[in-house]
């Protein structure tokens, strides 16, 4: 296995462009981008995350150097557009409601500059994704996707500001379209559902789990499943039992921290004034490993937090923790708080 996760935005980018036109998809986690890969190409259609930043520019300059045309999208590109003046198009906002229009710009030789995404679309106008452009063996879990959106506002996050306040939601046929075209292509591993927070309409995500509950056992559980949910998926035992018998065996949850003035200050409301070890303990106790996520560099912390944490992540037997330091993102309350401080002092690298 070469990578950990597919894709999966250019896979469903893919599934939007004409069967009729010849794609060839290069993943870098799992394989260069060869000359010949570019001498090949029309257009280069580039996606990437803020922390792609200087591989992006590497395949920005090599595109450029082979003279071929290149259409960017994706979140680093929306949330820093005018960092990319050498790029030739750009694809800001999410991509269901413009690839028409695109699509016909790119058939008639006359691609805008720019592109910007009117309102955030209905997820009913996402397509299934291309598995056929990659080779499922080189990644360790598949990913799809039900929802976009987190009903939540802390303030280090950009979900947000990307994606909205009100989760949009894939159609119950929708998603078992997309787990039958993945178990069709042969895939009997682990998936990932990449929602923001899949339990952001809980009634929405009942649905769909009493649905996945009836399609594994049809195909004797092929499928364990993973995904990212809020703390408060403690408050609900239904839920949660749902989510085991669907074949759910992990979750990811944004702890944070343990200090309770530093979940204030970052508006972490959901995880306040309650019991974190008991609620991470709860999850657990209904059958879902824990995956933790921790920051350290809140203005409240103070001297000893490593340590708090440290602890907590044993008492509370958190298998898996990721520890990162606090990052002002582009486009979030806390990158504006800081800026208005005068405490930003440039661009990380």
């Amino acid at each position: 296995r070469k990578a950990a996760l597919p894709p999966l935005g250019l896979l469903t980018i893919a599934a939007m462009l004409p069967r009729t036109w010849d794609l060839r998809l290069v993943d870098l986690n799992v394989a260069p981008l060869c000359d010949n890969d570019l001498a090949w190409a029309d257009y280069v259609l580039l996606s990437a995350m803020i922390v792609h930043e200087p591989s992006v520019r590497q395949v920005i300059a090599r595109c450029r150097a082979a003279g071929r045309r290149i259409i960017a999208g994706g979140p680093l590109f929306t949330t820093a557009a005018e960092r990319f003046p050498e790029v030739d198009h750009l694809v800001l906002g999410e991509a269901e409601e413009l690839m028409p229009t695109l699509v016909a710009d790119m058939e008639a030789g006359c691609v805008q500059p720019r592109y910007q995404a009117a309102g955030r679309p209905s997820l009913t106008l996402t397509p299934i994704p291309r598995w056929d452009l990659i080779r499922l063996r080189d990644y360790v879990t598949m990913s799809l996707q039900f929802s976009r959106g987190c009903p939540f506002d802390c303030e280090f996050c950009d979900i947000v500001s990307l994606f909205g306040h009100r989760p949009r939601l894939k159609t119950i046929p929708q998603m078992l379209a997309e787990f039958d075209a993945l178990y069709a292509a042969g895939w009997r591993e682990a998936v990932f559902l990449v929602d923001d927070n899949f339990i952001g309409h809980k009634g929405q995500a009942k649905a769909l789990l009493r649905a996945l509950v009836q399609w594994q056992r049809q195909r004797r559980h092929a499928l364990p499943l993973l995904t990212e949910a809020s703390l408060n998926l403690a408050d609900d035992p239904e839920l949660m039992e749902l989510m085991v018998q669907a074949g759910f065996v992990k979750v990811f949850i944004g702890v944070e921290t343990p200090d309770e003035k530093s979940l204030a200050e970052c508006a972490k409301v959901q995880n306040t004034r309650r019991d974190l070890v008991a609620a991470v303990r709860t999850i657990q106790q209904a059958g879902l490993e824990v995956m933790g996520g921790f920051i350290v560099g809140f203005d409240n912390d103070r001297d000893g937090i490593f340590a708090r944490q440290w602890r907590f992540i044993q008492e509370a037997g958190v298998v898996t923790a990721m520890v990162g330091l606090l990052t002002a993102l582009p486009r979030t309350r806390l990158f504006d708080r800081l800026q208005a401080e005068g405490r930003l002092r440039g661009v990380s690298d």
